[in-house]
């Protein structure tokens, strides 16, 4: 697959200009201020006007590009939807309060769900509507999905629910949640699980958000005590839960995590222009340390490249098992660059109480979550080694 950077006069050169005539145009006005807003440890920037800005987006139909057109996307080939988080990252957007319902759950519900469910859920997805959160990680399973504890039971036509979820993302502003849960009593492991769509607003669910190292509450628990969901609610059969979860986890990972390079890129070079303002890019150890961000970033982007092949053909292999590893641990180690270029001046507050974080400082302590959320580091290497090398199981 060619670098969709690349301008060779062909149909991505029109839709990229396309793309980035719309954001400039659309940038402006009562959005003009949205630029930079949100973002890992700052989700809580900007809520009401980056819903605005999604059904905006919604309206001019740059939501949802791959889904079939039957279901309100353009069909958009992968390098098509890489070329637009490419210039909305680029253009600085904000960061979008609709990715989980575009990106995960919706997808999964054009492919288990019935026409009702599709009728229903998926255009105010499009739409920027209805937000939605996921309910995989429990405190006593983590990232072991097939250890959940969660349970429900079919009662006068309703699934009622009992359990809680954690590391919850954006659960306190979702209207559904996406939830895998026990519904066979007495099964184990990843027999007897469901997948149920409930609604948060309601009796029975209560959230409570999780206080990071950054002061912020991306995070939260979810706490359900006889909350409830129509039958009609569950994607694929009762007791087909893992095939379906596994399914959104393997959306997880597709064309946005280019876009998500640009932020890196940006993220470094700031790194790098403080190291050469204060001096400390002259020190050989972060010299190195600065030379060696820079070659993993490119090595990232041209895997992430070799990925899109594999979604491309329907087909995500291990690459994007190797891709969340990668990408996490880089991360976590810039944030630790970012601080240590700025001596020790990097201990220092960027204001007195309530003692505001630096952008550097942010990035240090919320960078620290990578590794864990989305599939934990060790998790990962476990998929690597057992699915990819072949390795027996520890």
């Amino acid at each position: 697959m060619a670098d969709p950077a690349d301008h060779d006069g062909s149909r991505l050169d029109r839709f990229r200009a396309e793309v980035r005539g719309w954001l400039t145009r659309n940038l402006a006005g009562e959005f003009a201020g949205a630029r930079g807003l949100g973002g890992p440890g700052r989700e809580h920037e900007g809520h009401e006007v980056r819903l605005a800005w999604e059904r905006l987006l919604g309206e001019a139909g740059w939501t949802c590009l791959g889904w079939p057109v039957e279901h309100g996307g353009r069909d958009a080939a992968v390098d098509e939807q890489v070329v637009f988080f490419e210039e909305y990252a680029r253009a600085d957007a904000p960061q979008r309060v609709g990715h989980i319902g575009e990106g995960l759950i919706g997808p999964t519900i054009i492919d288990f769900g019935t026409d009702e469910q599709k009728r229903r859920f998926l255009p105010p997805i499009r739409r920027g509507e209805e937000l939605w959160c996921q309910g995989y990680s429990e405190p006593e399973a983590g990232s072991d999905l097939a250890g959940v504890q969660t349970r429900a039971e079919l009662v006068d036509g309703d699934w009622v629910v009992h359990g809680q979820k954690v590391w919850t993302s954006l659960a306190h502003v979702a209207d559904w949640c996406f939830v895998l849960c026990r519904t066979e009593p007495g099964s184990q492991r990843h027999k007897g699980l469901s997948y149920l769509l409930v609604p948060m607003r309601q009796p029975g669910v209560e959230v409570r958000p999780i206080i990071q190292l950054t002061g912020t509450s991306e995070f939260n628990e979810v706490f359900f005590d006889g909350a409830r969901t129509a039958a009609g609610n569950i994607l694929g059969a009762p007791g087909e839960g893992w095939r379906v979860a596994m399914a959104t986890l393997g959306y997880e990972r597709g064309a946005s995590t280019l876009g998500q390079q640009i932020g890196f890129r940006r993220e470094l070079d700031r790194v790098i222009e403080t190291a050469r303002a204060n001096g400390s890019a002259a020190d050989p150890i972060l010299r190195s340390r600065l030379a060696q961000a820079w070659i993993e970033l490119e090595i990232m982007r041209f895997n992430a490249l070799r990925t899109m092949r594999s979604l491309a053909a329907g087909e995500p292999g291990p690459e994007v098992s190797i891709a969340k590893l990668f990408w996490s641990e880089w991360h976590r180690r810039l944030g630790e660059l970012a601080v240590d270029v700025q001596g020790a001046a990097g201990m220092v507050a960027a204001s007195a109480e309530p003692y505001e974080l630096t952008a550097a400082q942010r990035l240090l302590l919320f960078s620290r979550a990578d590794t864990i959320y989305a599939g934990s580091s060790e998790i990962q290497r476990n998929i690597i080694a057992e699915r990819t090398l072949g390795l027996p199981r520890s």
